[in-house]
């Protein structure tokens, strides 16, 4: 029916191939993640990398099944632990030559209150400031194997997000809703600073490129956190995208050809699509760089 063709959206039309190439997925063991990764092992090596292995091991065997593809690896990742990030980036540069595709994927959402290992609050500590660190740790390699390309799943909710720069852990304050959207824009600015940043001579000529995206709203495991929101996401299924359907402007960003020097915007339902003026402020762009270098203790000029 027409209505359910209107809820799926856009669908990346791109055929590219990636032999050769080498794609990161965080949290790819469910939802999103996991359909992306399993179009992207139809087209080369797929690295899963996930806090609960045991997950990820049973949804990669399950997709080289279905693809045929032997090179989906597992590796295990916590976002919400800096030296778990450092152990995966260290394993990752000793095992690999090259890195084509980073898909900062894995999220949490509504969690109650709680920090993580290092005493970032939760959301923007596994949603921001995890993926911020690997990025930093994989960022030489991913030159050195450019073109390559750098994707921040994002959310529509970052419209919502402001960034509390006076109470980033929501120790004055906390509402879990409101903790989400911060972190969604939080990816929104990060990408927006990371392409300005890479904007060099030798970024465009190499096709070096930073997006973000809103995948739509999935029927996924991402609400489990919240009992209304899992009993209204049940009762509204027909509106909500397959998580195949939520994935196509992930997989969009990470193969279409004509993105090859498109960096610094934001998709949704494989086209760009309109960012809040919070997530084009680039004074809090900036300064949201600057605090994260200095929560996490890197350089990253």
């Amino acid at each position: 029916p027409s209505c359910r063709r209107y809820v799926a959206g856009g669908r990346c039309k791109s055929t590219a191939r990636l032999e050769g190439k080498v794609v990161i997925i965080t949290g790819a063991n469910t939802g999103i993640g996991k359909a992306t990764a399993r179009d992207l092992a139809q087209r080369g090596k797929v690295i899963i990398a996930c806090r609960d292995t045991a997950k990820a091991e049973a949804a990669a065997s399950e997709i080289r099944a279905e693809t045929g593809n032997q090179q989906v690896i597992v590796k295990k990742l916590d976002l919400a632990d800096t030296k778990s990030i450092r152990e995966f980036a260290e394993t990752f540069l000793a095992e690999e030559k090259e890195l084509h595709v980073l898909i900062n994927n894995a999220g949490v959402m509504l969690c109650p209150y709680s920090k993580t290992a290092d005493g970032f609050e939760m959301h923007l500590g596994v949603n921001h400031l995890g993926h911020f660190l690997l990025t930093f740790l994989l960022l030489e390699c991913l030159k050195q194997s450019a073109p390559a390309r750098i994707i921040n799943v994002s959310s529509l909710a970052h419209h919502g997000g402001r960034i509390r720069f006076h109470d980033l852990h929501g120790e004055k304050c906390y509402n879990r809703g409101l903790a989400y959207c911060h972190s969604k824009l939080a990816n929104v600015l990060f990408t927006r600073e990371l392409a300005r940043r890479l904007q060099g001579k030798f970024q465009r000529q190499m096709g070096f490129t930073a997006n973000a995206l809103h995948p739509g709203s999935v029927s996924s495991d991402l609400v489990r956190h919240s009992f209304l929101m899992t009993w209204l996401w049940k009762i509204f299924s027909f509106f909500l995208k397959t998580p195949c359907e939520g994935a196509q402007t992930t997989i969009y960003c990470a193969v279409a050809e004509e993105l090859d020097s498109v960096t610094g915007q934001y998709f949704s339902d494989c086209q760009p699509a309109y960012v809040s003026p919070r997530g084009r402020d680039d004074e809090t762009a900036k300064k949201l760089w600057n605090v994260s270098c200095e929560l996490l203790g890197i350089q990253w000029d």
